[in-house]
């Protein structure tokens, strides 16, 4: 969903780009259509993630537009193939992607889809698979939807937090007021606390899928 980016790695996306990183991010569903909303409304959330991408120094971004909270109703091998695409054509060798316990079905979805997309055959240029947190939806799950989320891997966004919550503020009508976890508070403090958990002002955390040593 458009936001998930930002919340989830925005910072790591920022330190990408400021180290002359080739950034693209895939939104796989529009993340609002569940609400009701019409296509205008739609093409503004779209506009919000191209602001933020333009924020975070984004080179690429693909809407896939698949409906909001329904991914359940479309075929994985569908969404699959949509994502082989992208890989095809980007060639990436570092992939983000959701957490597979989170509590959001379209996660989970997204999770499993992408891993299925980036499975290491001999000609795959995915060396690596991180798994991100999302608030309000990582924190709220239960383990009967799958593994709690343990940080792993740890990436200081200390000289970038602000970025991050720049590109957060594009997406100004998805946030709510503290102390909801969708809160710039509260998206900061996890931030902070993350960093803190490893010796850093500030990190975003991410459990390790798989990496390859070639």
């Amino acid at each position: 969903h458009p936001d998930d980016e930002v919340l989830g790695c925005g910072g790591t996306i920022a330190r990408h780009t400021t180290d002359g990183d080739q950034v693209s991010v895939l939104f796989i569903a529009d993340g609002s259509g569940s609400r009701g909303i019409n296509a205008k409304q739609l093409e503004q959330r779209k506009g919000m993630a191209q602001a933020a991408a333009e924020t975070l120094g984004l080179n690429s971004t693909f809407f896939l537009n698949f409906p909001d909270q329904r991914l359940d109703q479309v075929a994985l091998l569908e969404i699959v193939q949509k994502i082989e695409e992208v890989i095809s054509e980007i060639k990436p060798t570092i992939v983000y992607t959701h957490h597979g316990g989170d509590l959001n079905l379209d996660h989970r979805i997204t999770h499993q889809a992408a891993i299925t997309a980036c499975r290491p055959l001999p000609e795959s240029t995915v060396r690596a698979i991180y798994a991100f947190e999302t608030v309000s939806s990582t924190e709220w799950t239960s383990t009967s939807l799958g593994d709690a989320f343990r940080p792993e891997l740890f990436v200081n966004i200390s000289g970038h937090l602000s970025q991050k919550m720049r590109a957060l503020d594009c997406y100004a009508s998805e946030l709510r007021k503290f102390p909801h976890a969708r809160s710039r508070e509260s998206i900061e403090a996890l931030a902070r606390y993350r960093g803190s958990s490893a010796g850093l002002e500030s990190a975003e955390a991410f459990m390790v899928v798989r990496v390859i040593v070639r």
